[in-house]
């Protein structure tokens, strides 16, 4: 896959887009929404393998570690990390949004109702639907989490069986892995064009008014998704992963670009994967670490939510009470965990998170209308995070190999990001 092809195709996307909306050329336009089933046809095909692939990859990671300490090294770095860099990032969202009030022009409030939005469900709820009672209807239903669950279940209760036995059931899902990953790399050859069938009609149809209209929102989110970039996931890449952040801006700038234009965690899962090595992470570490962190961590959308509660507040100017405040950071925070890996789902949990506060539910119509942009920025910021995880989570891995006499794997310094690590 070419990623300077992958590029070139989203700035012609984003070129075409601009100009149908600026110069209302009806060929300009009809071009533009021409391109849409490119767009449509290449998340199809990466999506069609990405269920398989994920319930594949975390069965033979898991099921391959053997050791249970390791496992619960894993698994514990990686949800340290994902809990411990969602609650900056909502309050990153908030305060800069705080902040970003002063120079925002009013807004009127949109005509209509809001979609209607599912509630969130409650913490006992939440953990009961971790276990499927029916894994194929979850594989049906695109539910990832659950999948998960029972991957890593099956995948624990192989590693406990006789060597034979457990090694033909890796040996099968490895191959499985391979297959799918192949089909994958086919796929993402069109990413290019499937890129630029993405972006030229969604530009179009916002156009330079909408984006005017609401520059300041989407600016105070950029820079707070910069900020929780610079300021919490390098810093511990760094001094827990031991990856220089040069070197892991550089190898991420694939799946950034992925998950930019598609703005799905879960599409861009193969990159991530490919990727991993480069940075020095272990199979054994990347194969459980990045479809966990594809479900559960969502640091930019926590920021795109706590920035929305915020500026929908002061859009209806609804007087807030510091404990519900409060209330609503919390809501967004488990709201961030249940965010599907799809399009503007970001939005379609922030209905709890506004009746914390008592803002209308019809602010949310707006947010919709140029989610867009923010739902690109923050999913590429979404994908950074993941890999981060990752590479945090080997940090942890090695540090305790060594701290158990051995030598951490790969026998190379990571800190100095010179290596490719293979893949």
């Amino acid at each position: 896959m070419n990623n300077t092809a992958m590029l070139l195709g989203l700035v012609a996307g984003l070129a075409l887009g601009l100009l149908a909306a600026t110069t209302g050329s009806p060929a300009l336009m009809v071009a533009a929404q021409w391109s849409a089933p490119f767009g449509d046809l290449f998340i199809r095909g990466v999506q069609m393998v990405v269920i398989p692939l994920v319930v594949a990859i975390v069965f033979s990671g898991v099921a391959g570690i053997g050791d249970t300490r390791t496992l619960g090294r894993i698994g514990g770095s990686s949800l340290g990390f994902i809990l411990g860099t969602t609650v900056p990032a909502v309050v990153i969202g908030m305060v800069g949004m705080s902040l970003g009030l002063r120079f925002m022009p009013r807004i009127p409030s949109p005509d209509g109702a809001a979609p209607t939005m599912s509630e969130l469900p409650s913490l006992v709820d939440f953990v009961v639907n971790l276990v499927p009672p029916n894994p194929f209807e979850a594989a049906a239903a695109g539910s990832l989490l659950p999948l998960l669950v029972f991957a890593v279940l099956l995948g624990a209760a192989a590693g406990t069986l006789e060597a034979e036995k457990r090694d033909r059931l890796v040996d099968i899902a490895d191959a499985a892995t391979a297959a799918l990953i192949r089909l994958v790399e086919w796929v993402l050859w069109t990413a290019p064009i499937g890129i630029f069938g993405l972006v030229a009609p969604a530009t179009a149809r916002m156009g330079l008014g909408l984006l005017q209209s609401l520059a300041v929102f989407v600016i105070v989110v950029v820079l707070g998704l910069a900020l929780l970039i610079t300021a919490i996931y390098l810093p511990l890449v760094a001094t827990v992963g031991r990856v220089g952040p040069g070197t892991f801006l550089r190898h991420v700038v694939a799946s950034f670009t992925v998950g930019f234009t598609t703005t799905s965690s879960v599409a861009t899962l193969p990159v991530l994967l490919r990727d991993a090595p480069k940075l020095g992470v272990s199979e054994g570490v990347y194969d459980v670490v990045i479809p966990l962190a594809a479900a559960l961590n969502r640091g930019g959308s926590g920021l795109f939510q706590g920035a929305a509660v915020v500026f929908l507040v002061w859009l209806y100017d609804v007087p807030v009470a510091g404990g519900a405040w409060v209330g609503a950071a919390i809501a967004v925070f488990f709201a961030a965990s249940t965010v599907a890996p799809v399009p503007s789902a970001s939005i379609m949990t922030l209905a709890p998170a506004l009746s914390a506060v008592g803002a209308p539910m019809a602010g949310l119509g707006i947010l919709l209308g140029i989610d867009r942009i923010p739902d690109m920025f923050r999913s590429g910021t979404n994908q950074i995070g993941h890999m981060a995880t990752a590479v945090v989570a080997q940090g942890v891995v090695a540090q305790g190999v060594v701290a158990e006499g051995g030598m951490a794997e790969g026998g190379v310094d990571r800190a100095d990001g010179d290596g490719d690590g293979g893949g």
